[in-house]
């Protein structure tokens, strides 16, 4: 998911940069080596809580675990009007808010959530943590590990489960045995149906969700993308099995990562959109005939060259190793099985141009959740993207959906 996507320009003229920022490639200085979060850099918006140690589906531990996380609103007397939302691969706490100190980019979903927003804090107690495996505070292969160095390639695989069982913990930490709703989208909609079913398992009940553009089994055509861009990242000698926290700026993976996200923001948007704003169009200033680009190889060197400057390239191997994992109905009899104990309702969401999570997999969520709305379908051009873009469909969606469960 491009946690930091924007509207699609118009068609770029032909001396235009296409959105890759300058007819010419920017300096901005040295790639750092990980732009993860690190003891020691401005907090900013982050609270953190350690929730202890966690044996993992994989058979592994993680001892000391500790999440970031940011709210927004009061939570009330009764703990009714809490919400948790879950991020995607590349995002994190910082949902609502400005970029700044302590956050590199302004909050991914502004629409979404704040004062009179779909998600009203003036209403609602909003909960988003940094997901464990990430980069941005929440335990990692950045952080420190027992022996005082950084995990690194050390850091153990997780599963969705195993990170919504530290979500859990934080639930309990901040004293929620309830939440009125739980939304996430992509990757953050794998954490929405494993909290439906584990949530009211421990003790927490979830009275709603809202998934968005996601799945409850990742399929085999998912798994070929994610295979492609982990090998980009294990193939950059930069990568040095994981353990490169020590390099300098300029001599990490980011060559690797950059390609890896290439390879994911194709699958992000749609074929139209990319031909119908980029054609065959040279990058303004290069010839393609000498050594020179397209315009939506710019584009794309310009989305490959931000992601490595805001995120790290471990985080990025064990996040996407996690959704490969995805499976709600492991263990459980099988996917329509553990979609049909879900208590919770339901409001399902897919876009139609969707060439990453299938509409169709979104109908099997709906279609399997006994108290699911019928499936939302919204229409963009954008692709996987648009649940970042089409906020004049998505937010009004979910403003009837939480209004229609205050009127019950």
């Amino acid at each position: 998911m491009d946690d930091d996507a924007a509207a699609a320009p118009a068609r770029p003229s032909p001396g235009s940069a296409a959105g890759a920022g300058g007819g010419r490639r920017r300096a901005l200085g040295p790639v750092p080596v990980t732009a993860a979060w690190r003891e020691g850099d401005p907090v900013g918006d982050r609270r953190f809580v350690d929730v202890g140690t966690f044996d993992l589906e994989g058979g592994r531990r993680i001892p000391d675990v500790r999440v970031a996380y940011e709210t927004w609103g009061e939570l009330a007397p009764d703990g009714s009007n809490a919400v948790l939302v879950l991020h995607a691969l590349t995002g994190d706490s910082h949902v609502t808010g400005p970029a700044g100190p302590g956050h590199m980019t302004a909050g991914w979903w502004e629409a979404m959530i704040g004062p009179g927003a779909p998600i009203d804090t003036d209403r609602y107690f909003v909960v988003a943590p940094n997901v464990l495996g990430g980069c941005q505070g929440t335990t990692g292969p950045a952080s420190t590990a027992p022996d005082g160095e950084p995990w690194g390639g050390r850091f153990p695989r997780v599963t969705p489960r195993d990170q919504v069982a530290v979500e859990i913990e934080l639930a309990r930490a901040l004293g929620i045995t309830s939440w009125n709703l739980v939304v996430g989208a992509s990757m953050g909609g794998h954490r929405v149906l494993e909290w439906a079913v584990l949530g009211p398992e421990h003790g927490i009940e979830v009275e709603a969700i809202v998934t968005v553009v996601t799945c409850a089994q990742t399929t085999g055509d998912q798994i070929a993308w994610a295979h492609a861009q982990l090998g980009a990242i294990h193939a950059d000698p930069r990568f040095r099995g994981g353990d490169y926290y020590g390099a300098a700026d300029g001599d990490g993976p980011h060559a690797g990562l950059a390609i890896a996200r290439q390879i994911a923001h194709t699958t992000y948007r749609t074929a139209n959109e990319l031909d119908t704003r980029f054609g065959r169009l040279p990058q303004g200033g290069e010839d393609p005939f000498t050594d020179g680009r397209y315009a939506v190889q710019s584009y794309l060197d310009h989305h490959g060259d931000k992601l490595a400057r805001r995120f790290d390239a471990n985080s990025y191997v064990r996040l996407t190793e996690s959704m490969v994992t995805h499976d709600l109905g492991r263990d459980r009899g099988g996917v329509e099985a553990a979609l049909s104990t879900i208590s919770a309702r339901a409001l399902v969401v897919a876009v139609d141009t969707d060439r990453l999570f299938l509409p169709a997999e979104s109908a099997r969520i709906a279609a399997g959740i006994p108290r699911a709305e019928p499936l939302v379908v919204l229409h963009s051009e954008f692709g996987h993207d648009g649940f970042l873009i089409e906020f004049d469909q998505l937010g009004p969606m979910v403003t009837d959906f939480l209004a229609e469960r205050v009127r019950i």
